[in-house]
């Protein structure tokens, strides 16, 4: 027995190993959507395929054996859902306030995978290892090749020499996806190039002019577009553009009065009216008179009857706009919802793929088994079978993309319902008639003359209908006309001289929007619906109830302004040649890098003439809305109404030598000076500041030509005297380090030195920071920074964004903020702070509501109390003529309008400095600076216009004071200051001063600030103090004193500040730093709060303007 069982044994270990040895080769097929490889796998598999899952639920995996590559192979058969990857800018690019909108066009892209295709991706990646071959059964076209290469590239990355192979069809049936498989190819570069230029274009065209558009808008239109986003695409414009121009000629038509001659004859019960061979006049006298010599000569004398035989046409081969277009016209199925039901028949195997140019269907087609498929139907089977007698004969026509056949059905179906039940229909009667015969008749004319005017009339009779019988869609009516033979004579019964009016041409329909896009070259077959529907939902048409298209007010506005400006941007040609371009690209006829770079400058210069002419769109734009343009008061701060001009936004100056990044030269806050810092801020953190006798800084279009193309060099403005000699107060240089003298001149450091090993970058001053050096590293005490994420919140600061905020973290020295914004989130710390900022900062807010765009990658700003207000990333356009400036990259202060920002009352002295609001003697109100104050006038509309108040003169105290409330005296000042609160104040916020107590009233109830009695409210959000009472001013929230107390506190005073938010100010009008709300100690007590610090050094026992380090 023990013999036996190891004999047996051998034989187990020896057919183990003869499995292993002969185990199948797998293979990894993928298909572009998930009914795609389920049909396939069904028919591959005879419908023996076994189901599992792959990481995403919506892609399933098929297995089954199947005999290819000359071998029994382990078939594994899944799916993408389209494009795995997008294309996206790289870093500070993909934030709408990152650059100026023109650094668009040269910016750095890539390809990522979304995050809801990461389990595809994955997917692939796991069954990739256990495959020997890679089959792709993607849609045979231009963007289905694309994701074919997307596949390849996911493949490649884990196998990086797996064979791949190309499967091409038109139709999921067996003998299509047997054809494949035996004739499996290579995938095709050239038209996936096309497509990686069209995709690459369409980004950096589509972002740069929508954020252009869109910002510039909003800011200046607040009441009607202050939440539109202002879309432009270069196939949506041309689309929009034929709209308006038919719009147009209808609008400026004026119509023509005509006239022309009628004859009428009846005989028995036939009547027929004869028709005018000069058909119509427009000189009525003229007309008359041919009337009247009709009417002395009434007779009518036959010249001429002709018969011949007549023909109507069957149509032609179907393609995918002539499909769009008849859908419309016949079955009022729009384009959209017609290629998503074409989409589905051709998923399913009921029809061929239905995106295609060709009208010609090759020889080699089996069209007699098309037919015979159709044959079983109850309702034109008859039709089927007759053409099967005389055999199918398509007309065929001139047009072919050499990839797919005609639409046509491939299987007989009576499943379907609604429109694609009707759709289907429509597709096989298309079919079936054309490849039958065209309908026959009998015509015959009659040619008259009456006083030598001629007249003539037809009559049809048909003789075989034909593909009529089965094509509802066409008309073609009889004609009865009475038996005339030449040479009769006869008078007519009528002679009428009748009178009309030419009409305009009808708008657009969608049939007729088709073909024009079609004929022009916009766009391609398979993407005509989806322009038509971006500009439906953009706004920029609309669609009467007949189903015409008309423009609407954005959309007229927009086309004007920029063809106001002598570029036809809403005209096809530029669309039209990058169309034939990428058609080159497929055909290897054109390289695809130098079609991607002349479109890129074509439309860059196009871009940067329309930022030069913005004002006409300003104007077009006005005239059709209906708003005037917001224009801010010479009072408002500049960058708090929020419009900068495109010169102030960022522009990329050279290569950053740390990341290799763009390093883009900006301004600091408030437009005091500037800096020059890397977009990968805060990954990134190499800046360089420029002194302040650098008056005005600007990145010349122009490259050095010793440091190489990346370098841009710097128009420079100084100060008098703060330059030596050898440099003018006007300089154009380099800061690449070829430039020495200008170098010294700064007092920077080559900003081009690549960083030491350590991490931090080479510092000759201290001015340069890189790495992980702060900024006022060498200069003792604590660091300053800034840093924030905000990819996804949106950068338009208002007072409605940010109630109800849960918490906020201030600290001196080390500044820290989180702002929950439902469920994004921005984060601020302060340790490098590239603007050296005060921030004041009160958040309340979660109301989320930022747009994700997939073509911008980035969020849409809005702005929601219909004031401008400055953005979180401060950037903005220009408003006509006037160039106001706006806050630095990546700055969390914000000041909004004047009217939002609520007063803080300022107290005793100041140290050693004059009161601020007092006289300094001679007999000038000075400021907390200590510097005489500013007198200036109220000119924005409302109650305080025309009264004067006081100012700091240099802006960096925040000091304010009414002038009809300075004191004459040596009573208390009634200075007042702003803060920087970049939301303004909400009712649980508090921002109070230290000079009032808040005793209360005799009630009980505490008094704000404005000593009125505070009103009592219950805080509702989430967090540990729901359902608990607070005090805040009675007031409306822009007259607001910000006020606050927790009404279980009330014996503490509102001016302690406990839990009463943050950034309150002393009597010197400098921030005090209270507690986050609600903190408590272990024992819960309230936190000790910290000492008043230094903003410069960090220390404490002395305030900035004393700092002994303010020289270093």
């Amino acid at each position: 027995m023990g013999y036996i069982s190891l004999i047996n044994g051998i034989i187990k270990r020896r057919f183990s190993l003869s499995v292993i040895k002969f185990e199948m080769v797998r293979i990894l097929n993928v298909a572009e959507k998930n009914d795609a490889a389920k049909s396939i796998a069904e028919i591959m598999s005879g419908g023996r395929y076994r189901k599992r899952e792959g990481f995403s639920r919506f892609n399933k995996i098929y297995e089954f054996e199947y005999n290819i590559l000359s071998n029994n192979c382990t078939m594994t058969m899944t799916s993408v859902s389209g494009h795995l990857l997008n294309l996206e800018f790289v870093g500070q690019y993909k934030k709408w306030y990152s650059c100026n909108p023109v650094a668009l066009f040269d910016a750095q892209v890539q390809k990522y995978c979304p995050e809801n295709y990461v389990d595809i991706k994955r997917t692939l990646e796991r069954e990739i290892r256990g495959c020997s071959y890679l089959i792709i059964w993607t849609d045979c076209d231009r963007e289905g090749e694309n994701i074919g290469f997307e596949v390849i590239d996911v493949c490649k990355a884990v196998k990086p020499n797996i064979p791949v192979y190309r499967a091409k069809f038109s139709e999921i049936t067996p003998e299509a996806i047997a054809r494949a498989c035996r004739n499996l190819g290579q995938a095709d570069k050239n038209t996936s190039n096309a497509v990686d230029v069209r995709q690459e274009l369409d980004l950096r065209i589509g972002a740069a002019f929508t954020r252009f558009q869109t910002l510039r808008l909003q800011k200046l239109f607040p009441a009607v577009l202050g939440e539109q986003l202002i879309s432009y695409g270069s196939c949506q414009f041309p689309t929009l553009g034929f709209v308006v121009e038919r719009y147009k000629q209808v609008q400026a038509f004026i119509p023509e009065p005509f006239w022309k001659l009628k004859v009428q004859h009846k005989v028995e019960d036939k009547a027929v009216e004869f028709i005018w061979k000069r058909n119509r006049l427009f000189d009525y006298h003229f007309a008359l008179a041919l009337y009247e010599n009709c009417i002395e000569n009434p007779s009518a004398s036959v010249i001429d009857v002709q018969s011949k035989n007549k023909s109507k046409w069957r149509p032609l081969a179907l393609d995918t706009v002539e499909m769009e277009k008849l859908a419309s016209r016949k079955l009022h199925i729009s384009a959209k919802e017609t290629m998503q039901i074409a989409e589905k028949l051709y998923t399913k195997g009921f029809i061929s793929y239905p995106r295609t140019e060709t009208n010609i269907f090759p020889n080699e087609m089996n069209l007699v088994g098309l037919v015979q498929e159709q044959a079983q139907s109850p309702i034109w089977g008859d039709f089927a079978n007759r053409v099967l007698q005389h055999g199918p004969q398509p007309r065929n026509g001139k047009k072919t993309d050499k990839a797919h056949p005609p639409i046509h059905p491939t299987k007989y179906t009576n499943s379907l319902t609604g429109n694609e039940a009707k759709l289907y229909e429509f597709i096989v009667r298309h079919f079936l008639a054309c490849v039958s015969q065209d309908a026959q008749g009998f015509e015959t004319t009659v040619n008259i003359d009456v006083a030598e005017e001629k007249f003539h009339v037809s009559g049809l009779m048909i003789i075989a209908r034909n593909y009529l019988d089965v094509y509802p869609y066409e008309k073609w009516n009889a004609k009865e006309i009475p038996v005339y033979q030449q040479g009769d004579t006869f008078i007519p019964n009528l002679i009428e001289l009748d009178g009309g009016e030419t009409s305009a041409p009808p708008l657009l329909s969608e049939a007729d929007l088709i073909a024009l896009m079609d004929k022009h070259g916009i766009g391609t077959d398979a993407t005509h619906a989806e322009h038509i529907e971006t500009i439906k939902s953009r706004m920029y048409v609309g669609l009467r109830p007949d189903g015409r298209f008309v423009p609407g007010q954005l959309g007229m506005g927009l086309v004007e302004g920029y063809d106001n400006m002598g570029y036809e941007m809403s005209k096809p040609n530029l669309r039209a040649e990058l169309e034939a371009d990428l058609k080159l690209i497929c055909e290897g006829k054109k390289n695809k890098d130098v079609v991607l770079t002349a479109h890129v400058q074509k439309y860059k210069a196009v871009f940067i003439e329309a930022c030069k002419q913005a004002l006409k769109i300003d104007q077009a734009v006005a005239q059709y809305i209906g708003e005037d343009p917001v224009t801010p008061s010479e009072n408002t701060d500049a960058t708090a109404a929020g419009f900068g001009g495109l010169d102030s936004m960022p522009m990329t100056v050279m290569k950053c030598p740390q990341c290799g990044q763009e390093m883009q030269l900006k301004s600091k806050k408030n437009n005091k000076g500037y800096y020059i810092g890397c977009i990968g801020y805060p990954t990134c953190r190499k800046a360089v500041w420029l002194p302040d006798s650098v008056v005005e800084a600007k990145v010349s279009d122009d490259t050095c030509p010793q440091c190489g193309p990346d370098v841009h060099r710097i128009e420079f403005k100084f100060k008098k005297g703060s330059v030596p000699p050898t440099i003018s107060l006007e300089y154009i240089g380099c800061v690449g380090g070829c430039d020495k003298e200008l170098e010294e001149a700064l007092g920077i450091g080559n900003l081009a030195r690549r960083p030491s090993l350590n991490g931090s970058s080479e510092q000759d001053s201290g001015f340069v920071s890189g790495g992980n050096t702060s900024r006022m590293s060498q200069i003792g005490g604590s660091t300053r920074s800034y840093s924030t994420n905000v990819a996804n919140v949106a950068p338009i600061f208002s007072e409605s964004q940010f109630r109800g905020c849960s918490s906020q973290n201030l600290t001196r020295g080390n500044y820290s903020q989180n702002v929950p914004r439902g469920n994004n989130s921005q984060n601020f710390s302060r340790g490098n702070d590239h603007e050296n900022r005060k921030v004041v900062s009160n958040f309340q807010g979660n109301n989320n509501r930022t747009q994700q765009s997939n073509t911008l990658g980035a969020s849409l700003p809005h702005t929601h109390n219909r004031t401008p207000q400055s953005s979180a990333l401060g950037t903005s356009l220009s408003l006509s003529q006037s160039s106001y400036n706006s806050n630095m990259h990546g700055s969390p202060s914000v000041r909004p309008d004047n009217s939002r920002i609520p007063l803080s009352s300022v107290g005793n002295t100041r140290n050693n400095l004059p009161m601020s609001g007092k006289d300094n003697g001679n007999n000038e109100t000075v400021c907390n600076c200590g510097n005489a104050a500013v007198l200036l006038t109220v000119k924005k509309e409302g109650p305080n216009k025309g009264r004067q108040f006081y100012k700091c003169s240099n802006s960096t105290c925040h000091f304010f004071l009414w002038a009809d409330e300075a004191p004459s005296g040596d009573g208390g000042s009634k200075g007042q200051i702003y803060s920087s609160n970049p939301g303004g104040l909400s009712r649980n916020s508090g921002f109070q001063s230290s000079s009032n107590q808040n005793q209360g009233s005799a009630t009980g109830i505490p008094n704000c600030n404005c000593e009125q009695e505070a009103r009592c409210l219950t805080v509702q959000k989430e967090g540990p103090n729901k359902g608990r009472q607070f005090y805040g001013c009675s007031k409306p929230r822009d007259q607001s004193c910000g006020f606050f107390q927790w009404a279980d506190e009330e014996g503490r005073g509102g001016s302690y500040n406990k839990g009463g938010g943050y950034g309150g100010r002393d009597s010197t009008g400098f921030k005090k730093v209270g507690t986050k709300r609600g903190a408590t100690g272990e024992r819960g007590e309230p936190k000790a709060k910290k000492g008043r610090k230094c903003g410069l050094c960090g220390e404490e026992g002395h305030t900035k303007p004393k700092c002994p380090h303010k020289g270093d």
